[in-house]
């Protein structure tokens, strides 16, 4: 299981300054290529090497591997939309393989520069230090806050596969974040109160067009990033705690395209939408639930908080408002985001079997 962790680096002044003008020339060197990918039309990075290679190494004073690997971060970017140019940002990522990258068992990290080899001490807790040493193939160096990160990719042992006895459904939702078949729902007043006040905080910024408001404004919005990023680990460590207390696999809805799906509502519900990172829950959810062995599926959203869980009556009428579900077939009333998760659970179930009925036929 493949896995990324963030290394901070403790650099001197002239580290730091070696690091910054390589990644600088780096970046630029991708410019480049990009440019020169765009005029040709090709995205082969073995086609595009013989005509750049040794104008990466004149121009900008990359090492061979260097520029290497300048043209491969140029070519993936350009595979990406071949209608446009790709442009990269002087201080975006630089990527670093194992033949310009080796960890050291002291805590540090030798990294290759412009100016040769540096020897970078790097801090980190406990969670990483017992990770560290797994660490395999390509990592990237990132320039956050004028610091230097190294985010490194590590090969994880995967758990054997629990067996499982039925399925988790777990609705996400924009009141509650996630609500489980079992009734439990994971957000909370402090969650929505946040959210309240940040919103508020943008809008009163936003209105003022100040320097000093823009500048406030993009630290609210890293604030709010961070906020989010680790509500959604707590959110994802407990629906996977109470998944393997009943030994049952993760039923979650598909969710991609909607943003795109959004654009017919009112805008308090787009924004609602946008405001909350669903698909970083569902990678936070994937990953923890196949680090302990359970399996994640995804079934199709659509009308799941419409459809009765009883008498699977489908009605938009069924909805009442937000959090209220009545079926105006059989009567049943229950929280609209309970009913939504029931049905995920039972379209997974049934997923399942019909796959296990096709394996037994061939």
């Amino acid at each position: 299981m493949k896995q990324t962790i963030a290394l901070k680096l403790e650099t001197t002044a002239e580290q730091f300054h070696a690091l910054l003008e390589t990644m600088e020339a780096f970046n630029a060197g991708c410019d480049d290529v990009a440019g020169f990918a765009f005029q040709k039309h090709t995205a082969n990075k073995i086609a595009l090497q013989p005509f750049v290679y040794a104008h990466l190494r004149e121009a900008f004073k990359l090492s061979s591997q260097m520029a290497i690997r300048c043209i491969s971060k140029a070519c993936e970017a350009y595979k990406r939309d071949k209608n446009l140019q790709p442009t990269f940002h002087p201080h975006g990522a630089m990527v670093y393989d194992e033949r310009m990258m080796r960890l050291t068992d002291a805590g540090h990290v030798s990294l290759l520069t412009l100016c040769g080899r540096i020897l970078v001490p790097m801090r980190y807790g406990a969670y990483q230090a017992a990770r560290v040493a797994m660490q395999k193939g390509q990592a990237d160096l990132i320039l956050k806050g004028g610091v230097f990160y190294l985010y490194i990719c590590i090969d994880m042992p995967s758990a054997p596969p629990v067996e499982s006895k039925g399925f988790l459904g777990i609705d996400l939702g924009i009141v509650e974040i996630a609500s489980d078949s079992e009734g439990n729902q994971y957000s909370g007043d402090a969650v929505k109160r946040v959210r309240k006040n940040v919103k508020e905080h943008r809008r009163q910024l936003q209105r003022k067009q100040t320097n000093s408001a823009k500048k406030r404004l993009r630290k609210t919005s890293a604030r709010q990033s961070r906020f989010v990023r680790d509500v959604n680990h707590c959110i994802s460590k407990q629906l996977v705690a109470t998944a393997l207390r009943l030994q049952k696999a993760l039923a979650l809805e598909d969710l991609s395209g909607i943003r795109e799906r959004a654009g017919t509502v009112s805008r308090q519900m787009r924004w609602l939408l946008g405001n909350w990172s669903f698909y970083q829950l569902a990678q936070f959810l994937s990953y923890k639930a196949e680090a302990v062995g359970l399996r994640v599926v995804f079934v199709d959203p659509r009308n799941t908080s419409r459809t009765c869980p009883e008498c699977g009556y489908c009605d938009k009428g069924n909805r009442k408002s937000q959090s209220c579900f009545r079926c105006l077939q059989c009567g049943f009333e229950a929280n609209a985001d309970f009913v939504g998760s029931r049905n995920i659970e039972a379209r997974a179930e049934l997923s399942d079997r019909l796959l296990s009925s096709a394996a037994a036929t061939g």
